[in-house]
C-alpha cells in the first residue's frame, strides 16, 4: 500500500473516529445528568454552608433526576475541599458550594491550593445575607454615629466581638475600625454563639455578626441592633438601617453563597444548573428557610459573579493587609 493511501485512510479514520466521538459527547451532554453529582462543602456538616447545601442539593435532585449529595471536605479554613474541587475533572459531575472565604483566603493564607476565579467556572451567588452590627444595651448609644462617638470619647475602652478570624463579619468589624480609626480591639472567636455570649456578658459589649442567630435576641431586648450591611433593610429587622442610610456607607459587605464548578466544565452544563439553582431557590419552602437563616436570594449571572469575586476579593485583600491580620 502507498504511503499516499495509507496517509488517506488513517485520516479517513480519525475523522470517522471524531465523528461518532462528538454526537456522544453532545448526547451525554444533553442528557446531563447521568449519574449522582457530587456537590463539596469545604467544611464540616452543620454549619451555614453545610445547610445551605444540602438544602439546594435535595431539590436540584429532585429536578435533575439524579442525586446532588453533599461531600463534606472540611480543615484549613476551607481550602482543602475548595483544593480538591479545584481538581475535579470538568464534566459537570463536581460542584462546589463555599461562602465568602472563597475570595478572602488567598489573601488570608501564604498560600491556597486554588484560585478563586482561574480555577472555577462560576455558576452564580445563589443568595447573601447583610452583616448586623449590635451591641449590649449597657453600651449609651442608639445609632451608629452615637457609637462612634462614644468610641472617641473613650479610648482603649471598647471591643467587638467576631464569630472567627477572616469571616465577613470579621472583616466588616475590621473595615469599621479601620475606616473610621477608631481605638477598638478586634476579639475573634471560635463561632457566632461565643461572640454572642461575650456580647451578652458585655465582656466584649460590639458584635459584628449574622443576622439570623441576633434576631431573637434584638426582639428582646437584650441585643441593640444599630445597622446593617447592604443596600436595603431586612425584612425580619426592618426598624435598624443600613449603615449607608445610618450615615456610613463606606461600612459594607456582605456574607454570601457561591455555585461553582472546575474550569472547562461544559457551557450548556453550567447554564443548565443556573437555571435549577435559580428554581430551587425560588422554591416558597426554600426561600422562606433562607429568610429565616437570614439569607436573601440574588442569583446573580456568571459575569456578575466573577465581577462580585474580582471587587470583594480585593475589598477584603486591603482589610487583611492594613490590619495585619493573621488566621488563627
Amino acid at each position: 500500500m502507498s504511503l499516499h493511501r495509507r496517509s488517506f485512510l488513517h485520516l479517513a479514520g480519525a475523522a470517522a473516529a471524531a465523528g461518532i466521538v462528538a454526537p456522544t459527547v453532545a448526547r451525554a451532554q444533553a442528557a446531563y445528568p447521568t449519574r449522582p453529582v457530587r456537590v463539596i462543602v469545604p467544611f464540616t456538616p452543620g454549619g451555614p454552608t453545610d445547610l445551605f447545601a444540602r438544602l439546594i442539593s435535595a431539590k436540584l435532585g429532585d429536578q435533575m433526576g439524579q442525586q446532588f449529595y453533599v461531600e463534606n471536605v472540611g480543615g484549613a479554613g476551607g481550602n482543602i475541599g475548595a483544593g480538591r474541587a479545584a481538581q475535579a475533572a470538568p464534566d459537570g459531575y463536581t460542584v462546589f458550594i463555599n461562602g465568602g472565604n472563597h475570595v478572602i483566603n488567598p489573601s488570608l493564607f501564604h498560600e491556597v491550593p486554588y484560585d478563586p476565579i482561574k480555577s472555577f467556572d462560576p455558576v452564580t451567588i445563589a443568595v447573601t445575607s447583610p452583616v448586623l452590627l449590635t451591641i449590649n444595651p449597657s453600651v449609651p448609644a442608639n445609632t451608629v454615629k452615637e457609637l462612634v462617638e462614644q468610641i472617641r470619647s473613650n479610648p482603649q475602652k471598647y471591643s467587638f466581638a467576631t464569630p472567627a478570624t477572616g469571616t465577613p463579619p470579621d472583616l466588616v468589624g475590621e473595615l469599621f475600625r479601620l475606616a473610621l480609626k477608631l481605638d477598638l480591639v478586634r476579639v475573634p472567636f471560635k463561632g457566632g454563639g461565643e461572640a454572642l455570649t461575650s456580647v451578652l456578658g458585655g465582656q466584649t459589649p460590639i458584635s459584628f455578626g449574622a443576622i439570623a442567630p441576633a434576631i431573637p435576641l434584638v426582639k428582646s431586648g437584650k441585643l441593640r441592633a444599630l445597622a446593617v450591611t447592604g443596600k436595603a433593610r431586612m425584612s425580619t429587622v426592618p426598624d435598624v438601617p443600613t449603615f449607608a442610610e445610618a450615615g456610613f456607607p463606606e461600612i459594607d459587605g456582605e456574607t454570601w453563597f457561591c455555585v461553582v464548578v472546575p474550569k472547562g466544565t461544559p457551557q450548556d452544563i453550567v447554564t443548565r444548573l443556573h437555571a435549577a439553582v435559580a428554581k430551587a431557590v425560588a422554591d416558597p419552602d426554600i426561600k422562606q428557610r433562607l429568610e429565616v437563616l437570614g439569607y436573601v436570594p440574588l442569583m446573580s449571572s456568571a459575569e456578575e459573579t466573577t465581577a462580585r469575586f474580582k471587587r470583594d476579593g480585593d475589598t477584603w485583600a486591603k482589610v487583611i493587609k492594613d490590619s495585619g491580620m493573621k488566621p488563627e
